[in-house]
């Protein structure tokens, strides 16, 4: 499928390519460069090569063949899920369990195999799903075989092939230019200059840079590895978990969980088996069943367990996520910059009338010669051209001897044609604003247009050369061409999702003020009778943050002002996200927090773009919204349950250690309560719907609830066996100390579970519910309580139990009133 780019266009006037939002405008003039520079160069057209001539470099390896994946391989992501830290500590006590223990004591390390191979599951099918539309949105360059232009997959490429090039296209190999025509390449991805480059005959291509204005051709000199910009390239799309505050949170607790365990484990040891003169495999079960709850095993799964199901939820709805973090990102974003062109708008327009300016003295049959002849001139025309192009004919007797591209630098296009009775003739298609001198009349009435959200284009007639540096002086305006864009029928609700979801859109386009904030307007966004024209905006990033944050739509931006904007709103504080379709956007997209591209806009926006759409629908973006938000939020409930269990775990460990007693429980009792308070529980929160606004500082937000939930869950346990020792004795008095020790906690545990589950829904009581069942069965089965050594002895000391656990449920209530309050995220 043709994926040519669409391009933004002047809302006044000219529509065409759009320069990189990093870009300098214009610093090499092509009006400036005489005619050779800028016409198709050679006359006689390369061929490419032959279809031998590429089975024969194919054959000799000759090929582009570097796979730029968009998912991690099969060997890593299984090396990821097993080779852990806290896998290998499991591993060697679960080691340890099937030698010196019952089969139940070892339950721990089935549970972490079976979480395991469900990790590596989700993430399988989430890479089945990224490479999927990957390779629905891979760039797909044009080269020139035999004559025949046709588009080719990028590994498909060999040296010595012929690449055409047009607005929008990225350099997917280096190479040498053999023809150019206004050949405008931003180079700043790779040299970090941010003035685009004209390039002539036998100058290189780097791959990784793209075209904003005119068109060409070069010969592949170096692919594959050899390519500059493969190794950024195949980076960049690389498939990622890392370099989120999600992951790094988690990364800093799981930290500071390992300084934790090494001297109280070290504790524990030594009290168990070298203090207490015990039974030496009790003794040991007793304490690998303290240390396996300190770790938190279950939190980086289920992290890559969240983020690889939004994977492929957002895959149902074609959107590629390129960079797996940008899930979470897009949902911390409370500024959504939008282009009006690909994005509020869809890409085709309409000529809806054509204005022959009274004193103009030509007639509109003319006019309408004029407009076909100029359609027919650019090989590549963009949206606004192409609607003139197909509403008006070409009148094959008008040659053109003399062509200037669009650029959104200028503003305009241009061409010289030679008409049939003889004369020559310039004519210029561009913004009315720009060609015209200020104060013009013609601009009141061209006003009155833009109001209506139409898109006008000023048709003039040159006196001066196309090369000359003052072309636009003394020029003869001679019609309007008004344009009518093509609203998309969801941007309103889309619009009006963001609003209600607390997220500040800003609509910045290159086009005419006036024509924008009627778009807005039409499309009911707050704030579009307001609209600036960027051109009065201020240099400075501090006063320019002061008027976006005043304002909400924004016309005659230009590329580099789009990047300083989303630097100005950054340094506020805000979190960006920033769509767009067209070259002029590529940087601003980089820039940004979040950068989102249209599948059918350039290859460079794509390229570049964390979220690809490539259902090109800016409706999509509530759901990647909805995604992270659901992400985010059902993670940082899972994370405070598991770290709950920690706390409770090395505390109850350094209390152990310091009253020198045997460690109430075996390894079954822990994964008992571990499976229903936390591991069951986690698996449906996590994949739960969540649409709460995403808050920064994740460790500090779930450690605030964490740590006073594990000291209470901890000191109601303690306490209760504490109690149940000094009720019971014989020789079975350790087991059923344990058991009440167990009830407490699990009674304690399963309140936590309860609020964090909050607000409730029908399925979350019956969750709980549900968890609780489980436990109760385990009690009242015979083999269950023979299996779990879990048997409740009297009434006296189970009741305590109760009671113990019911103050431990109020404390939970007030404190976690009191820390919502005193200490707030």
């Amino acid at each position: 499928m043709d994926q040519r780019p669409k391009t933004d266009t002047d809302s006044s006037g000219t529509s065409g390519p759009m320069i990189d939002a990093g870009v300098e405008l214009d610093p090499v003039h092509p009006a400036s460069l005489p005619p050779s520079a800028r016409h198709p160069t050679p006359p006689a057209t390369p061929a490419g090569l032959t279809t031998t001539e590429v089975a024969e470099r194919v054959a000799r390896g000759e090929v582009n063949d570097v796979p730029v994946r968009s998912s991690r391989s099969l060997t890593e992501i299984a090396r990821a899920n097993v080779f852990t830290r806290f896998n290998a500590i499991i591993g060697v006590l679960w080691v340890i369990m099937l030698f010196v223990a019952p089969i139940q004591d070892s339950l721990f390390g089935f549970v972490i195999v079976a979480n395991t191979g469900i990790g590596i599951i989700q993430e399988l099918r989430a890479k089945k799903t990224l490479d999927g539309l990957a390779l629905i949105g891979e760039a797909k360059p044009t080269v020139r075989r035999d004559g025949i232009a046709a588009r080719i997959s990028t590994s498909e490429i060999v040296l010595g092939d012929l690449i055409e090039l047009g607005p929008g296209d990225k350099v997917v190999v280096d190479g040498e230019v053999i023809e150019v025509d206004s050949l405008e390449v931003d180079e700043s991805l790779l040299t970090g200059e941010a003035d685009p480059v004209l390039k002539q005959l036998g100058d290189q291509m780097m791959s990784g840079s793209f075209i904003v204005a005119g068109g060409g051709a070069f010969t592949a000199t170096r692919v594959g590895r050899e390519a500059y910009a493969t190794q950024l390239a195949e980076e960049a799309s690389r498939f990622t978990l890392v370099h989120s505050e999600l992951r790094s949170g988690i990364n800093t607790i799981l930290k500071y969980v390992m300084w934790l365990m090494i001297p109280t484990s070290i504790g524990l040891i030594i009290s168990q088996l070298v203090v207490k003169d015990n039974d030496f495999k009790n003794s040991l079960a007793r304490t690998v069943g303290g240390i396996v709850p300190m770790i938190p095993e279950g939190l980086v799964l289920l992290t890559s367990v969240a983020f690889a199901v939004g994977v492929i939820r957002l895959g149902r709805r074609q959107c590629l996520v390129q960079e797996l973090p940008a899930i979470e990102g897009l949902a911390r974003v409370d500024v959504v910059c939008l282009d009006k062109t690909g994005t509020l708008t869809e890409g085709g327009m309409d000529v809806t009338e054509v204005r022959v300016l009274a004193d103009s003295g030509v007639r509109e049959a003319y006019v309408h010669t004029v407009l076909g002849a100029l359609g027919a001139s650019d090989a590549r025309p963009n949206a606004s051209l192409q609607a003139i192009k197909d509403t008006y004919p070409d009148n094959a007797e008008w040659r053109c001897t003399d062509a200037l591209p669009f650029s959104s630098a200028r503003k305009y296009s241009g061409a010289r044609f030679e008409e049939p009775e003889g004369p020559t003739s310039i004519w210029l298609l561009g913004a009315p604003d720009v060609l015209l001198p200020d104060g013009d009349p013609v601009l009141d009435e061209i006003e009155l247009l833009n109001r209506q959200g139409l898109r006008v284009l000023l048709l003039t007639r040159a006196t001066k050369e196309l090369d000359h540096p003052h072309m636009t002086d003394g020029t003869r305006a001679t019609a309007l061409v008004v344009l009518e864009q093509r609203l998309r029928p969801d941007a309103a609700d889309t619009l009006r999702y963001f609003a209600d979801q607390n997220v500040i859109t800003k609509v910045i386009s290159g086009d005419n003020a006036v024509s924008v904030g009627a778009v807005a307007a039409k499309l009911h966004l707050p704030g579009a009778e307001n609209t600036v024209d960027a051109r009065t905006l201020p240099v400075d990033r501090d006063a320019m943050a002061e008027a976006l944050e005043g304002n909400s739509v924004f016309g005659r931006v230009t590329p580099q002002q789009k990047r300083d904007m989303v630097a100005a709103l950054q340094s506020k504080g805000h979190t960006v996200a920033m769509t767009g379709d067209g070259v002029n956007d590529v940087l601003a997209l980089k820039d940004a927090d979040i950068g989102v591209a249209m599948g059918a806009g350039s290859e460079a926006t794509r390229a570049v773009a964390q979220i690809v759409l490539l259902n090109n629908s800016f409706a999509t973006l509530p759901s990647v919204v909805a995604e992270g938000r659901r992400v985010i939020g059902n993670i940082t409930r899972v994370a405070t349950l598991f770290l709950t269990k920690t706390v409770y775990s090395v505390l109850l460990a350094i209390l152990v250690v310091c009253s020198q007693v045997e460690y109430p429980f075996l390894p079954r009792h822990l994964t008992l309560l571990s499976t229903l308070t936390i591991g069951i529980p986690a698996f449906f929160l996590a994949l739960a719907p969540n649409t709460e606004r995403a808050q920064p500082h994740f460790v500090r937000r779930v450690m605030r609830y964490a740590i006073p939930s594990g000291i209470i869950a901890a000191t109601a346990t303690f306490c209760t066996y504490l109690l149940a020792r000094s009720h019971y004795s014989g020789p079975d008095a350790l087991a059923a100390e344990t058991s009440a020790a167990t009830l407490a906690l699990f009674l304690v545990s399963i309140w936590v579970l309860a609020i964090i589950a909050r607000p409730y829904t029908w399925w979350r009581i019956g969750l709980v519910a549900a968890m609780s069942l489980g436990f109760l069965i385990v009690l009242v089965v015979p083999w269950l309580q023979d299996f779990f050594a879990l048997k409740l002895v009297g009434t006296t000391m189970p009741w305590a139990a109760v009671g113990i656990a019911a103050v431990a449920a109020a404390g939970l209530e007030l404190v976690w009133r009191w820390v919502g309050r005193r200490f707030p995220a």
